[in-house]
């Protein structure tokens, strides 16, 4: 037989499509996946049940009349006919229409799932970890041989070069892949090397990532001792692991950068923190240099001596007003004794009087003895406060070797205060002397 070109043997099978009737007028139940709207308003997606699928085109005009939005999951019933698309040698189904036949299997059992765990807690954001500032190691759990793993290394080494990258593979799609990536999960834990973990895929439909899905993978996320971020498909999927993980990254590439902080913002930020606590340091410095040099200035000699004769003086004042009192009272007491000296008469009288001149003197004894304690009191304090002054003074200093340099009658702390030619006073413990700067 004569070989013929794959373009004749496509249109043959097509024109076999087209002639069947039965192939022409079909409704066909399955689950819708991996649903498109192109911008041109036809829709593309795959119909399938739990063996096989069908591509599948549902074109603008027949889109309009739908009452619901296709999306993955939903099951519905599509009618249209069987062709071949010649230049793809796709068989696919033409729909003309599409109905709503309840939830897809696949999406009820994800729905269900998610009730649950939201219920018992799982999901709740009390029980959310931070992520640690800066990771020494970052573990990933994905397929070895697929993009996810460079594009994790790549963005991490970009943002911060050096971080280790541990990778525990796993396949990340299929019914066995859920207990294998639980046991890289436990793997991780007992190695104990890695202070975050990522669990990763890239894009896909609803079925293909549906391991991750699984309850038994949610609940050993959720006892990871280690905090734990999702990073599976798209940022339009969401799955059960996304829920349950301690933060949820919209593609494998943002884990990255969520999990790795980036060097030069690092130092950037660690010098800004550093010139501020340059600035406090010299801040704090100067001001308690003013704070010492006023404190200085108000301890000379000639502050200290003032207010030494300050004190001395309130003393003094304190003491004639005490005895100006003692005096008043005395006399006092004396007019009423005379007074009643002139009134009374009699051998009785003289008694009254010898008592009233026995009480006049213990009462001027009295007063003096109180107002000797009281003074003995105020000269107490005095020496006290005194005592004080002499170990703030510069002068206990100058006992020690060292001395004041004093020029219009003010401390200087510093040479370049006295011009050449000027004169100052040294003063030591012992006495002063001018001396005259002389370069």
């Amino acid at each position: 037989m004569k070989p013929i070109s794959v373009s004749e043997l496509n249109h043959y099978v097509k024109g076999m499509l087209d002639e069947d009737a039965l192939l022409a007028d079909v409704s066909v139940s399955g689950e819708l996946s991996n649903v498109k709207a192109a911008s041109s308003g036809h829709v593309y997606f795959t119909l399938k049940d739990e063996r096989c699928s069908i591509r599948c085109a549902l074109f603008r005009t027949y889109r309009q009349s739908l009452t619901f939005e296709p999306r993955d999951g939903k099951k519905v019933v599509a009618h249209g006919r069987c062709t071949l698309y010649e230049a793809g040698g796709e068989y696919q189904l033409i729909c003309d229409g599409l109905r709503e036949d309840g939830v897809g299997r696949l999406y009820e059992e994800f729905e269900k799932l998610k009730a649950k765990l939201s219920a018992e807690g799982l999901f709740d954001a009390a029980h959310k970890r931070p992520l640690p500032f800066f990771p020494n190691r970052i573990g990933v759990i994905t397929s070895p041989s697929g993009a996810v793993i460079q594009d994790i290394r790549n963005v991490a080494g970009r943002r911060f070069p050096g971080i280790s990258i541990v990778l525990y593979p796993a396949p990340v799609q299929g019914q066995d892949a859920p207990p294998l990536i639980i046991k890289a999960l436990r793997q991780a834990v007992a190695e104990n090397k890695c202070d975050v973990l990522i669990i990763a895929r890239g894009g896909g439909s609803f079925e293909d990532l549906f391991c991750f899905n699984d309850e038994a993978l949610a609940r050993e996320i959720y006892g990871s001792p280690i905090p734990v971020v999702s990073a599976v498909g798209h940022e339009t999927d969401f799955t059960i692991a996304d829920f349950v993980a301690d933060r949820r990254a919209p593609t494998p590439s943002a884990a990255a950068e969520l999990t790795v902080p980036e060097k030069s913002r690092m130092i950037a930020e660690l010098s800004a923190l550093s010139e501020r606590l340059r600035r406090a340091g010299e801040g704090f410095i100067s001001s308690g240099k003013e704070k010492l040099a006023a404190r200085a200035g108000s301890l000379s000699p000639r502050s200290l001596l003032l207010l030494l004769s300050t004190k001395l003086q309130d003393v003094d004042g304190l003491s004639a007003r005490m005895d100006a009192a003692a005096a008043n009272r005395i006399q006092t007491e004396g007019q009423k004794l005379e007074k009643a000296r002139r009134v009374v008469h009699g051998g009785g009288a003289q008694g009254l009087l010898s008592q009233k001149s026995y009480l006049l003197l213990d009462m001027r004894h009295r007063l003096k003895t109180s107002g000797d304690a009281y003074r003995e009191e105020i000269y107490k304090n005095l020496r006290v406060e005194t005592g004080r002054l002499q170990a703030l003074s510069p002068r206990s200093v100058l006992k020690r070797g060292y001395s004041i340099v004093e020029k219009d009658g003010k401390a200087i702390s510093r040479a370049a205060d006295i011009g050449e030619g000027e004169s100052f006073s040294v003063i030591m413990s012992d006495g002063s002397v001018i001396a005259e700067r002389k370069g």
